[in-house]
């Protein structure tokens, strides 16, 4: 029984520990020891947060970790096809990756070569592991591209990779994994920065796939509702080690380990809106039991103050066409809304639906072509850029990258510092340095996080300086540009949070951008949902997500996660 049970494994992990030199003396262990096995024709979702250890595991089993810092236990196996695959040479570990093993890389735009064509990158695969000509090579990767949902493939076959959406860019890398129709796909968080309705196409064309082709899927991602929909079986990780698999019914209906109720109950659900989200510590604690308070109500009323009256806001980009001409993109057309003291508005879209422009265009980052901003009955758009200097400190905005936002040449004191001296916030530097440190203390951080640099902290806590930055100027209107939909479910649980804390004490207005449709509920007061730069549909969250009236804010709700599948 047991060895016919063996033969139905495509994949053994087997004592697996992985060590990184960090010096000449010092080692971090980034992988403890862990077993697990993948069956042939299955899918096996591999979840935890960052710094888990599942990335660290799918390289090793790949052959990518760096050699000159990299220490594999030689007690660690992994088996596949009767090898173990970590005793293998470089040049057999080449002839196996790619052709029975592939991989799906996160960011689709840094794995793809920029300077060659789809069409290439596609042939280079096929002619090295098949032994195709040019000429097979190019008629099967037109047929790859096909496969994969590509439109108009005998031409898109010689686009560079900077001409294709993101979901065009990674469908292209899923036709480069199956292009040998390799037993195993290892995809790593291949969905996170998609949209939510390219998110369903992507997940949707790999199951596809995997059906047709009789592959197995190792699935990397730190989002446990989409898990529910795809996998069969799950591996829950943290720290380097495996707190718990099953199959996925076992994981949902009756998790055993702590961490694994945490991370299915850290993110916002669509039923229920509670005053606070739980966090993984409130679930850490032993014997902890995290009991659900009273919900918080949501909504636009009649008699609320409005701070922000956007009428007809519209905005289009210019690009040259041939010698004297020149073509207009329409990016944002007509947009109007309100906002009250003290709410939230959500705007809710794909790529390219001209949230991020309404949002930067009220900045003045962009130059309006059309329309009207009233903030408190004055005109942003209009208004000089003298007189916009003194409103400039009272809207501000959080950026979806906290690495790229943040200057590493200046200390966390010098970041906060500067702006306040820009705009003569306090009277004198040990005035502002006082300042400094009660707003590290109101957005969480310790005291010495002021002398530190950004690169010493989380991503998670590079958001809380950024929020922190942003108050350094008393805003009465913050821009959150999807300023959480690149945090671990538990770090983006705290963001919103702290959010939620700093508007109830200080009766801040946010204009929410994000496509991650579960926040936008929890956190929205009222909802916009915008495509092709157009405003399609707008009403209170409840009452959006409850009755959508668009036929496209219906695709968009229906593409929602929404945990285990039937």
């Amino acid at each position: 029984m047991q060895d016919s049970k063996k033969q139905d494994l495509l994949l053994q992990v087997s004592n697996l520990s992985v060590k990184f030199r960090t010096d000449k003396k010092n080692t971090f262990e980034a992988v403890k020891g862990i077993s697990f096995d993948i069956p042939k024709n299955s899918t096996v979702a591999l979840v935890g947060e960052s710094g888990s250890g599942k990335s660290v595991s799918s390289l090793a089993i790949m052959g990518l970790l760096p050699e000159d810092t990299t220490i594999i236990d030689p007690k660690s196996s992994v088996m596949f096809g009767g090898r173990n695959l970590l005793a293998l040479s470089v040049a057999e570990r080449r002839k196996l990756c790619g052709k029975e093993i592939s991989m799906i890389f996160q960011e689709p735009m840094s794995s793809l070569n920029p300077v060659f064509t789809v069409g290439f990158q596609l042939g280079e695969v096929l002619q090295l592991h098949m032994g195709m000509n040019a000429k097979q090579a190019r008629e099967r990767s037109i047929a790859l591209l096909e496969e994969v949902g590509i439109p108009d493939p005998k031409t898109k076959i010689d686009a560079y990779p900077s001409q294709m959406s993101g979901g065009q860019q990674q469908r292209v890398m899923i036709a480069m994994a199956i292009a040998c129709e390799p037993k195993l796909l290892i995809a790593d968080e291949p969905t996170t920065a998609l949209d939510v309705t390219i998110q369903k196409q992507i997940m949707d064309l790999i199951a596809a796939i995997q059906k047709k082709h009789h592959m197995s899927v190792l699935f990397i991602t730190h989002d446990l509702g989409l898990v529910g929909e795809i996998a069969d079986h799950v591996i829950v990780m943290r720290h380097g080690d495996v707190r718990e698999l099953g199959t996925v019914q076992q994981i949902f209906q009756d998790p055993q380990d702590s961490y694994t109720r945490a991370l299915l109950h850290c993110r916002p659900n669509l039923d229920t809106r509670p005053m606070r989200l739980p966090v993984i510590d409130d679930y850490m604690r032993d014997g902890a039991k995290v009991v659900e308070g009273p919900e918080r109500t949501r909504g636009y009323k009649p008699d609320d103050e409005i701070v922000l009256d956007v009428r007809g806001l519209a905005k289009s980009f210019y690009f040259r066409e041939g010698i004297f001409g020149q073509r207009e993109f329409k990016a944002v057309s007509d947009v109007s809304f309100k906002l009250p003291r003290g709410k939230t508005i959500g705007v809710v879209g794909e790529s390219g639906s001209g949230k991020t422009t309404v949002g930067l265009t009220l900045l003045r980052l962009h130059q309006a072509t059309a329309g009207q901003a009233l903030f408190h009955g004055k005109d942003l758009i209009s208004m000089p850029a003298k007189e916009y200097q003194d409103y400039k400190r009272r809207i501000q905005i959080i950026f979806q990258n906290p690495y790229a936002s943040l200057n590493p040449r200046f200390t966390v004191g010098q970041i906060l510092m500067e702006p306040m001296r820009i705009h003569n916030i306090g009277s004198n530097d040990s005035d502002r340095t006082d300042m400094a440190h009660a707003l590290l203390q109101k957005v969480g951080l310790l005291p010495n996080a002021f002398y530190k640099y950004p690169h010493e902290f989380s991503g998670g806590q590079r958001q809380r300086i950024a929020i922190a930055r942003c108050l350094t100027m008393k805003p009465e209107i913050l821009v959150c540009d999807e300023s959480v939909s690149a945090l671990d479910v538990s770090v983006q649980a705290q963001v919103l949070n702290l959010l939620q804390d700093l508007q109830d004490e200080f009766g801040m207005s946010y204009i929410f951008i994000s496509h991650d449709l579960s926040v936008v509920k929890y956190i929205a007061d009222q909802v916009m949902v915008m495509n092709k730069g157009k405003v399609v549909e707008i009403a209170n969250s409840d009452d959006l997500y409850r009755n959508p009236q668009d036929p496209y804010t219906k695709t968009l709700l229906s593409a929602i996660p929404r945990g285990l599948h039937g």
